[in-house]
């Protein structure tokens, strides 16, 4: 569930758009539905209590997963809707209730008055704050889908300023995996036409937040999504750098491990268990392809022992957990190939040192 906080700036438009053909009138308080125009002068009459109040049109849609599609009845939603309400301090004053039929996805319009029904004004105050909470605490108690994401909204139904909003939403999305830093993302973004512009703190250097703008259009990250806020984008170039500084160390490592595998094998092997080796051939080997190539692995009679399945990566291991495992296995297994040769080679000695000589 999700609820979307819409900024109305007349009941006669708002009550307009939410009475469609598409629709169904779930409840009404103190407004004569189903003719637009006396509960538009309802709506107006009350506000008349409170002449103090600018902003007086409330507009909220709340959204359910497709998943929810079955059992959200019109009884459930409007259950679901009321609860809303009581939490929200929405009370005591006029609203009305429409569910749209127009999206895959159930949904309705709540209208209501900011003026209560005896002149009370209806807070807006930490308005976003205080439905977040809300929606993900009836989420919950009736134990309901997450509503659509951002991937799922429908692009071609969509008008300007969210048309351009969620442009930007996709181009970033598209970037971020292939940008490690800020300049990364404004190249990839000025593809798109989409301009970034930073604030500061004062007149000091110190970023502290970002916009970005297209179509004439500009919006502050957090405002396009809560991930692309400016502090959390600065912490995804961080760990993207920190992690490609971690990989490159394991790759030099894993490279090494490698090469010292590959020169203990031929030690004691010969090249690499081919032809002429000094000692049994390799029956066995596993392709890591690029620049590494195909890694012999030691006899089945060896004293060492490595297989094939040992370098494999293990299910739930990450990329980063297997090179380490496996450079730290190379190494193991090349310090014991070393000690392997030395000792071949030490008896061999002896061997020779102590073949009696012949009398001429």
């Amino acid at each position: 569930m999700i609820g979307k906080i819409i900024a109305g700036t007349s009941f006669a438009g708002t009550v307009g758009y939410v009475i469609k053909k598409q629709s169904r009138i779930l409840d009404a308080e103190r407004v004569t539905p189903p003719d637009i125009w006396e509960m538009v002068q309802d709506f107006k009459d009350q506000t008349l209590l409170n002449p103090r109040i600018k902003n007086t049109v409330g507009h909220i849609s709340l959204s359910f997963s497709p998943k929810d599609d079955v059992r959200m009845t019109d009884a459930l939603m409007l259950d679901i809707a009321q609860e809303y309400m009581q939490r929200m301090g929405i009370t005591d004053t006029q609203y009305l209730l429409v569910r749209h039929l127009d999206q895959p996805h159930p949904h309705c319009h709540l209208v209501y008055n900011r003026v209560g029904n005896n002149g009370q004004t209806i807070s807006d105050k930490n308005m976003k704050i205080r439905n977040a909470k809300v929606c993900r605490a009836l989420t919950e108690k009736y134990g309901l889908h997450l509503a659509p994401d951002k991937e799922s909204v429908r692009r071609e139904r969509l008008r300007e300023p969210d048309k351009t909003k969620y442009e930007i939403y996709d181009a970033i999305k598209t970037a971020l995996p292939q940008s490690r830093s800020w300049n990364d993302l404004e190249k990839h973004l000025k593809e798109h036409d989409i301009a970034v512009r930073y604030k500061y703190c004062g007149s000091t250097n110190q970023k502290q937040g970002v916009l970005f703008s297209k179509n004439s259009f500009e919006f502050s990250g957090s405002k396009i999504d809560r991930q692309f806020s400016y502090s959390k984008l600065n912490r995804h170039f961080a760990q993207a750098q920190q992690q490609t500084h971690y990989r490159a160390t394991h790759a030099k490592g894993f490279h090494a491990a490698i090469g010292n595998y590959r020169s203990a094998f031929t030690d004691l092997f010969g090249n690499a268990g081919g032809s002429g080796n000094k000692g049994p051939i390799a029956t066995d080997s596993i392709n890591f392809g690029g620049n590494i190539g195909t890694l012999p692995l030691p006899p089945n009679d060896s004293p060492v022992g490595l297989s094939a399945t040992q370098l494999q990566r293990k299910p739930g291991e990450s990329p980063e957990e297997h090179i380490a495992r496996i450079t730290a296995l190379l190494n193991t297994v090349a310090e014991a190939m070393a000690v392997a040769a030395m000792e071949r080679k030490r008896k061999l000695r002896d061997r020779k040192e102590n073949k009696p000589k012949m009398k001429l």
